[in-house]
């Protein structure tokens, strides 16, 4: 597996995995297209600190980070639980001292995925402030000091 920055070439595949994860979760609401997760997908490569996991030359998932905030980290159903999600996560944390993340209540393989890496829940909302409506759940890593 290799990790590196992503190109705006993989906005693509980046969507698709965004896409993938939204229609194959029951509990998660369509708000948006596809071609507008796509569209999404390439202004988060844009604006830089995207990370993509590619195995055999094909992207199978991604972080996306803007400063010390967490804001995606996706694997492709087929590749979770094979260390993709780790990987991509100790890459994102070995720039930062802190990282917050927000993940929605319902996802509890996130939850547990969070705290088995170190994070701490801050705090918890009924979901008024997402767009999504669904409650959710601050998190947040600090690297401890040596």
């Amino acid at each position: 597996m290799l990790l590196r920055a992503a190109r705006s070439t993989d906005a693509g595949t980046v969507g698709d995995i965004l896409s993938a994860f939204i229609d194959d979760t029951p509990w998660m609401p369509r708000i948006h297209t596809r071609a507008e997760d796509l569209a999404h997908a390439g202004a988060l490569i844009a604006r830089g600190g995207v990370t993509v996991a590619e195995r055999e030359g094909a992207v199978i998932g991604f972080a996306a980070c803007e400063g010390d905030d967490l804001d995606a980290l996706y694997v492709q159903a087929d590749a979770q639980s094979t260390g993709v999600g780790s990987a991509l996560l100790e890459a994102v944390r070995a720039r930062r001292e802190t990282l917050t993340l927000w993940t929605f209540e319902a996802n509890i393989g996130a939850q547990r995925f969070y705290l088995r890496h170190g994070f701490r829940e801050v705090r918890r909302t009924d979901g008024s402030g997402n767009d999504e409506g669904l409650p959710d759940i601050l998190y947040e890593w600090r690297r401890e000091a040596s």
